[in-house]
């Protein structure tokens, strides 16, 4: 059944690209690529380790509450790492299972470490849901634009994540220690306000690198009348429907786009445009895996080191630590 659910996430993701290019054709997606340019890129890399930075302090903060050792050093390069797995991998999850999984590992408790990065990631999808429901229920949002249906279109995306992440049989095992661990974790007066607080510059990053994405593709509207569609495009990206970040959120661009007077094609190539900004703010991500791959090499070596000595020369090592020590 999740071998089919993740097949079925990759059609529908598929499915929508499609659908996409045979109404609005295929100009919006080379637009989207070619309006990528030097000081968009320079942006994306500056804004990505401002958002990464603040996610994994965040991480660290959680993870420490709840007794797991990590330093904000290995954070940001586990957290780039994931961002890249997310960026390339189908589902856009596994990316945050690897490093939940590695760190708990690690740490000596890999339930523990899966829930800290659940609670880090739950943290900044509730500070996103909630400017998502000011911005819907404020009067800011653009004239002509259905604010009832993107309100049930958004609140559906949570909804049907929500769903999708309760159908995993590991949410399922971990839900008994859960709230025990989010209230040591996150649900306190000490944690909550420093979480909230990192969360919120995760959602800034994310808005301004959406205006960036959505001048460079030719979109001259106000601030103002940008940020309440990008704030709920945020919030449908919250499906998991994708093909490295493509698919919802470039379906619904189109049609909020359209439907407040900016063109649906501008729309799609604003998402284009951002998707691939998300990617190469992620590439960072690649060093830290070369990185750990010579750090995997040189624990290696000293393995193989280990199981070369003969077990005559252990003794005579053995021997020696006394001598050495007095």
């Amino acid at each position: 059944m999740t071998r089919l659910w993740a097949w079925l996430r990759l059609l529908g993701a598929v499915g929508i690209m499609v659908a996409l290019g045979w109404r609005l054709g295929t100009d919006a997606f080379v637009a989207g690529l070619r309006a990528v340019n030097g000081w968009s890129i320079a942006a994306a890399l500056g804004i990505g380790l401002l958002t990464t930075v603040s996610s994994a302090w965040r991480w660290c903060v959680i993870a420490r509450r709840l007794g797991l050792p990590l330093t904000l050093g290995k954070a940001v390069n586990d957290y780039y790492r994931g961002l890249l797995f997310n960026a390339v991998l189908p589902a856009g999850v596994l990316g945050d299972v690897h490093r939940a999984v590695s760190h708990g590992r690690l740490a000596g408790d890999v339930g523990r470490g899966v829930r800290a990065v659940v609670f880090e990631r739950a943290a900044g999808q509730v500070v996103l849901v909630t400017l998502g429901v000011a911005v819907l229920v404020s009067e800011g949002m653009p004239v002509g634009l259905p604010s009832q249906g993107v309100l049930v279109t958004a609140m559906a995306a949570v909804v049907a994540a929500a769903a999708a992440a309760g159908r995993s049989a590991r949410v399922r095992e971990h839900l008994r220690k859960t709230w025990a661990d989010a209230r040591t974790g996150l649900v306190n007066a000490e944690v909550m306000p420093k979480v909230a607080l990192l969360s919120a510059v995760t959602v800034a990053g994310h808005v301004v690198l959406f205006v960036v994405a959505a001048r460079a593709a030719g979109t001259d509207a106000p601030i103002g009348r940008l940020i309440p569609l990008i704030v709920l495009a945020l919030l449908v990206m919250a499906v998991p429907v994708n093909v490295g970040g493509f698919g919802p959120r470039e379906a619904f661009l189109a049609v909020a786009f359209g439907a407040a007077g900016l063109g649906a094609a501008q729309g799609l190539t604003t998402g284009v445009v951002y998707g691939v900004l998300a990617l190469i703010s992620s590439l960072p991500g690649v060093l830290t895996m070369f990185g750990r791959r010579s750090g995997d090499r040189r624990s290696g070596d000293r393995s193989r080191e280990q199981r070369d000595i003969s077990p005559e020369r252990r003794d005579q090592r053995r021997e020696q630590v006394p001598a050495l020590v007095g």
